[in-house]
C-alpha cells in the first residue's frame, strides 16, 4: 500500500478543473469501449489543430503538424504531458510530448510543433470501431512515423528512418498531471517502486518497459519498447517533467531501425498488474 500525500494550493488541482470539459468529452465519446476519432483545436497546448483519439482509457491529442502528441488525458482529465508551445517555456511546457524522436537528426519530426520543430503532413489511414491508424510523412520526405490507436493504448512506430541518422522516444511529462514528490516509478529492471527523483542508466531488460505513477492516481502510465536491444535506456528528473527516452545516453541517440513503442494506461499501481499487462500487449 503506498502512502497518499496531497499537497494543499498545488497545480495539481487546477489541473483537474482544467480539463474537465474535455474529460466529460471522453467520457461521452468512448464510453461504448470503441475508439473515436475527431478533429479539433487543443487548447491548452497553445492552441494548435490536433487529431483527438477518445479511448475507453484515455484521450490522446496528437498534433496534425508536428506529428507528436501534446496532450494525453487519462479517465479523470488529469493530462500526464502537459505540454505547451510558449518559446522560452523550455521543461514547464514546449520540450514535454511523446515521442519527440527526431531530434536535430535531419530535421526535427514527430513533436508538437514549437519553435523547433519542422511539420509533417498527415493522412488517416484506418478508422474503426477499435482501431484508428494515422501516418505522417516528414516535410523533407525521410521520416515516416506511424500511430496505432486501439482501446487500451497507442502503438507508436517508426516505420521509416532516414539513412544514417538515428533517433529516440521519448517521454517528457508530468506523471499524475505535475512533477512532485508524490511520482515514482516501475521499471523491467526490478520490482521496486522508484522515487521520481532516482534516475535509471543502461539497457533495460526484454521486455523493455518503463512506467509512471503518483501516488494520489489510482493508475499508471506506461511505455513499452516491443523490440528488444542493447541499446541504452535513460531517465533523468528535470525539476519540472520527466526525461525518460529509449534509446539514449545523455545527448545521445541510438536507435537506427524502424521499431515500435506503445505508450497507455494501466488502471492499477501494483507491480504484477503491471508488469502482467504490459506482457499481453506483445502476446
Amino acid at each position: 500500500m503506498m502512502t497518499i500525500i496531497t499537497k494543499a494550493n498545488t497545480a495539481r488541482l487546477f489541473l483537474a478543473l482544467l480539463f474537465t470539459s474535455i474529460s466529460l468529452y471522453a467520457a461521452v465519446t468512448a464510453a461504448d469501449g470503441s475508439v473515436r476519432l475527431s478533429q479539433g483545436i487543443d487548447e491548452s497546448s497553445g492552441g494548435d489543430a490536433a487529431f483527438i483519439i477518445s479511448t475507453p482509457s484515455g484521450t490522446y491529442y496528437l498534433e496534425k503538424t508536428g506529428g507528436g502528441l501534446s496532450s494525453l488525458l487519462d479517465q479523470d482529465g488529469v493530462d500526464w504531458l502537459g505540454f505547451h508551445k510558449a518559446p522560452g517555456s523550455a521543461h514547464k511546457g514546449e520540450y514535454r510530448g511523446f515521442p519527440n524522436a527526431v531530434h536535430r537528426q535531419d530535421g526535427n519530426y514527430f513533436h508538437a510543433m514549437n519553435q523547433g520543430t519542422d511539420p509533417s503532413s498527415a493522412v488517416v489511414d484506418i478508422q474503426t470501431d477499435n482501431h484508428v491508424r494515422i501516418s505522417f510523412t516528414s516535410e523533407n520526405g525521410l521520416w515516416e512515423a506511424q500511430w496505432d490507436f486501439f482501446p487500451d493504448r497507442c502503438d507508436f512506430t517508426m516505420s521509416k528512418v532516414s539513412p544514417g541518422y538515428r533517433y529516440w522516444v521519448q517521454y517528457e511529462g508530468v506523471p499524475g498531471g505535475s512533477m512532485d514528490s508524490t511520482d515514482y516509478w516501475y521499471a523491467s529492471s526490478d520490482s521496486l517502486a522508484h522515487p521520481i527523483d532516482e534516475h535509471h542508466e543502461g539497457d533495460l531488460p526484454g521486455p523493455e518497459w518503463f512506467a509512471f505513477g503518483d501516488q494520489t492516481s489510482p493508475r499508471v502510465l506506461y511505455m513499452l519498447h516491443h523490440e528488444d536491444d542493447n541499446h541504452p535506456d535513460d531517465y533523468v528528473d528535470r525539476a519540472d517533467m520527466t526525461v525518460f527516452a529509449f534509446g539514449r545516453q545523455g545527448k545521445e541517440k541510438y536507435l537506427t531501425a524502424a521499431q515500435t513503442f506503445s505508450i497507455g494506461f494501466i488502471e492499477s499501481t501494483q507491480r504484477t498488474v503491471i508488469e502482467n499487462t504490459i506482457k499481453k500487449v506483445l502476446d
